[in-house]
């Protein structure tokens, strides 16, 4: 699986309470007080994906194994975090190992519960923990500065090249732009990713509405909306108390206060799908009388490489891949079906896995 999204936000907006029904669990802590979750908590959540349903009776599979990403809870972050401000060295440190970000944000009023900016603003708030990213950032550029102009004025032309983007981005970003808005060109964002910037980190803005507001959003998380739009983020509205209540009812009762609410599904739901899409990654699947099961990889993977992330003797010892687009094994009644319609495949090693491929890897090793 091997992909992380880290919940994020000042303390208090709701992030544990948003882990625990992701995870469905009582892991992290949820309470009315700042840093009430000192480490991160990780869980792994299944990606909700209805072809599993579709696949697994034509397979005749006797279980669904359905793909995960991996969530951590981290620690409120405050102003001064990149200064070590309220543990900030180590929520900046947690960040620094996802993979993306899920930047939740309070979108509603509660006299009961205090905001740490003394008043609820999500823009604010979004701004506020952007620019300790950017802080941050800034501070690590400049500490790499320093050995690069060693190596390269020792003639490391790799350091001369990595030196070169250095000074081309750090004005840009001591402006007040983060990583993953700048101009660069396509060698470039990939020389980037070497500096392991906090602020390149895709970023999905997650509105933690009140009840009410749970199928439609408010005020509040229309203004973030529109800040996401401008930024080219994703957003999602839900509210993280009733997702909470949801994650402890059975399917029939799920399905009843969904109705109540006047909503299709749960929030997480989206949510997931969301930070799925925000890591570029894809679905591929295997399907026969054991299981079926969605497999992760990022888009533009191999065939190579997804036989990897089944076993990596798959990979090392890859003969070939036998492909069937989703669509035309359900339509042709299952993989025996799709055989003798013609629609089966067999791919080499320079095959580009797709979206919604069952395959069946042959190997040798």
């Amino acid at each position: 699986m091997g992909f992380s999204c880290g919940i994020v936000g000042l303390p208090n907006v709701g992030k544990s309470t948003l882990f625990n029904a992701l995870t469905s669990s009582a892991a992290a802590a949820a309470a009315n007080y700042p840093f009430c979750t000192i480490e991160p908590n990780i869980g792994q959540v299944p990606v909700p994906d209805p072809r599993l349903d579709d696949l697994a009776p034509l397979a005749g599979s006797a279980r669904i194994v359905p793909t995960r990403i991996e969530i951590r809870d981290i620690a409120g972050l405050v102003k001064g975090a990149s200064k070590g401000e309220g543990l900030g060295n180590r929520f900046l440190a947690a960040i620094r190992e996802v993979d993306a970000i899920l930047h939740l944000l309070r979108c509603f009023e509660d006299d009961d519960i205090a905001h740490v900016e003394g008043a609820v603003d999500p823009v604010r708030d979004a701004e506020l923990i952007e620019t300790e990213l950017l802080l941050a950032d800034i501070e690590s550029l400049e500490r790499q500065k320093e050995g690069l102009i060693k190596r390269a004025r020792g003639r490391d032309k790799e350091a001369g090249i990595r030196l070169a983007l250095l000074e081309k981005v750090l004005p840009a970003m001591a402006e007040g732009r983060p990583a993953r808005r700048l101009d660069l060109a396509a060698g470039e964002h990939e020389l980037l990713a070497g500096f392991h910037l906090l602020t390149a980190k895709p970023v999905l803005y997650v509105c933690n509405v009140e009840e009410a507001s749970a199928a439609g959003g408010n005020a509040l998380s229309r203004k973030v909306a529109e800040m996401a739009a401008r930024e080219g983020a994703g957003c999602v509205v839900l509210a993280a108390g009733i997702e909470a209540e949801l994650a402890e009812l059975g399917a029939e009762e799920r399905a009843e206060y969904l109705r109540e609410l006047g909503l299709e599904e749960p929030g997480l739901n989206r949510l997931i799908r969301e930070g799925y899409a925000l890591l570029d990654l894809i679905t591929f699947f295997t399907a026969g009388p054991k299981e079926t099961r969605a497999w992760t990889v990022r888009r533009g993977a191999t065939a190579p490489e997804a036989a990897g992330v089944i076993h990596s003797d798959f990979q090392r010892g890859f003969i070939c891949v036998e492909v069937i687009p989703f669509e035309d094994y359900v339509a042709c009644g299952g993989e025996q079906g799709a055989k003798e319609r013609g629609r089966m495949r067999l791919e080499g090693r320079d095959y580009v896995i797709r979206d919604g491929d069952v395959c069946l890897f042959r190997f040798n090793v």
